[in-house]
């Protein structure tokens, strides 16, 4: 298989002949081996691994995003993605830079969602009239 990982600025990752992948979703791991059916996936921050013929296991940290499958491509998309091999330290980034949002993107996601709060409310009252 062909794993590719697609970030909004840069492809992070492109690896040619990986023997399986597992990855991390709503419902639990996911595992990808060559036969297996086109699938898609939505994915949770947790790690992604893959394991190659000649490097072995490798590990890498990936934020939300979306897995495809089709044919011997699997592509992932996220937003953010840290590579290594140290699963200590790759968990340790998964809760510093993924899970804990700042309190800028808090108070960002706070005034979007009165915003569209505010919409709805005053489409309501159109919409009565």
């Amino acid at each position: 298989m062909r794993l590719k990982i697609l970030l909004p600025f840069q492809v992070f990752a492109d690896i040619e002949g990986v023997k399986r992948i597992v990855a991390e979703t709503h419902q639990g791991s996911y595992g990808i081996l060559p036969q297996r059916l086109d699938c898609v996936a939505a994915l949770v921050p947790g790690i992604l691994t893959y394991e190659t013929a000649t490097g072995g296991e490798t590990y890498v940290a990936l934020d939300e995003g979306v897995l495809v499958k089709a044919g011997a491509d699997v592509l992932v998309s996220v937003r953010n993605a840290i590579g290594g091999t140290d699963l200590g330290k790759l968990r340790a980034a998964v809760e510093q830079e993924f899970l804990n949002l700042d309190e800028r993107e808090q108070s960002v996601r706070s005034v979007l969602a009165k915003l569209e709060s505010g919409f709805i409310r005053r489409l309501v009252e159109f919409r009565r009239e």
